[in-house]
């Protein structure tokens, strides 16, 4: 480090710093609501992921578009008319949410009987 500089693991590892911005569930929600969607009005988004806030919807979209994975078209229009598509970099994330998707339906029995396993009796984890 230079010059007593600090920074933290996620800063300067770059897969945890990836993971760290589209591991979150609402990111990988709306990959997949665009995956199948094609493009998506923010309203309609609300109405696909019902216990989203509009806050943190408005938060995730602006992440990953900085982040280049979806792009935003604005509309000067009233009322004010913005959609929102994955970029060929957000494409090429898919088949990985898929393969994630598919290997934790594949395990998630086993995965839930760990869990119930670690609980003691009173419901605490060991």
């Amino acid at each position: 480090m230079k010059g007593g500089e600090k920074n933290s693991i996620i800063e300067i590892c770059p897969v945890r710093n990836v993971i760290a911005r589209i591991g979150n569930k609402w990111a990988f929600l709306v990959i997949m609501i665009l995956d199948e969607k094609g493009t998506v009005r923010f309203n309609e988004f609300g109405r696909e992921i019902p216990d989203v806030s509009s806050r943190v919807l408005a938060g995730t979209l602006r992440m990953l578009e900085a982040d280049g994975l979806i792009s935003r078209k604005a509309y000067a229009v009233v009322p004010p008319r913005v959609e929102y598509s994955l970029t060929e970099m957000g494409r090429s994330l898919v088949p990985l949410i898929n393969e994630m998707t598919r290997w934790a339906l594949q395990n998630m029995g086993d995965i839930m009987e760990h869990r119930r396993k670690s609980e003691l009796p009173d419901g605490r984890k060991e």
